[in-house]
């Protein structure tokens, strides 16, 4: 007998022994091996082959809990674990398991909706081999896998199918696309955000630093200004003081020399209205000069310090002297 291979002797017609791999004894006319007529096995087979072997289904029609008909196709691998049962408890071991794995798929799947089906192959192996184990165990007979191969829509729900799966994908690229469209959005305002903020910045740091600047320039213009007005005040200050100290010193002169002559005051007054009277004189705009009832007192002083002068051998008032008091103007008839 061959490895992985028995033999079921039956003497006179009843079951004997089993003849397991290696040499066995029959005999003659009394012992003979039992055969077997199996779907897909030679008729009157006498040897039973105990490894794991697979049976391919051909594809099936299954309605599923919609009421689409499909065709499903699928593989069983199984293996006999006791010959004897398998012999002797089912008599188309291979026959039974055909219908059984077409019934169990089509009770599994009715209980489905087409699209649960075609998304669901690990389910379905699952259930089928639960179904299948449990139902041919009392055989002898071990289903270790069940694969669901295809699964065939009829051609119009295929058709449908397709136009679905191409509508989703349409949807889900405009969906991508907008979404896209929106992160790119997005993005863009946020550069223009941070642009803006930057330039804002930048302007508001430009507007700082040309005030900065002005105040400073009108700072400095300020500070030069002021120490031009200051150095024009000091000038200014420093030329009425030798004004005033010259006109002192004049005035000083003067005095020493009228000692005994006169009021110094009153000559330095009649100077001063002199020099006043010119000025109106002179001006463009003045046509008639009004002399005071005072004036031949004014002109008799006059009179009197040419007198003095000459006496004391100072010069007149119509010439200049090596000091530095000031000439007397000469006097003239005024229209009253």
């Amino acid at each position: 007998v061959p490895q992985a291979t028995v033999l079921l002797i039956e003497r006179l017609g009843r079951f004997s022994r089993v003849a397991t791999s290696g040499l066995n004894i029959i005999i003659p006319f009394l012992d003979k091996p039992r055969g077997v007529f199996w779907t897909n096995v030679r008729p009157g087979l006498t040897s039973i082959d105990l490894r794991e072997q697979y049976l391919d289904l051909p594809p099936q029609p299954v309605i599923t809990r919609d009421n689409v008909t499909i065709h499903v196709d699928s593989v069983v691998y199984w293996q006999i674990t006791d010959p004897i049962r398998a012999v002797y408890e089912m008599n188309d071991v291979v026959g039974g398991l055909v219908q059984m794995t077409i019934t169990g798929m089509r009770a599994v799947m009715g209980e489905m909706d087409l699209d649960h089906t075609l998304s669901s192959r690990d389910q379905i192996n699952s259930k089928l081999r639960l179904i299948l184990d449990e139902a041919t165990d009392k055989w002898g007979v071990k289903v270790t896998r069940v694969d669901v191969k295809n699964i065939n829509p009829p051609e119009d729900v295929r058709l449908t199918m397709e136009k679905q799966m191409t509508a989703e994908r349409n949807r889900r690229a405009l969906v991508l696309q907008a979404e896209g469209d929106k992160q790119a959005a997005i993005t863009r305002a946020e550069g223009e955000k941070q642009a803006s903020v930057t330039r804002s910045e930048g302007e508001k740091q430009s507007a700082i630093l040309q005030a900065e600047g002005a105040a400073q320039a009108r700072l400095r213009s300020a500070e030069a200004e002021a120490e031009a007005i200051a150095r024009v005040a000091e000038g200014t200050a420093q030329a009425r003081l030798r004004n005033a100290q010259a006109e002192a010193e004049a005035i000083g002169r003067i005095s020493q020399k009228m000692i005994g002559h006169g009021n110094p005051a009153q000559y330095l007054i009649t100077a001063r209205y002199i020099e006043s009277l010119k000025e109106m004189t002179n001006s463009k705009n003045s046509k008639v000069i009004f002399m005071p009832i005072e004036t031949s007192s004014l002109l008799s002083g006059v009179g009197a310090i040419k007198e003095l002068l000459s006496e004391t051998g100072g010069p007149s008032p119509t010439q200049d002297g090596d000091d530095n008091s000031p000439p007397l103007p000469r006097p003239r008839q005024l229209p009253t």
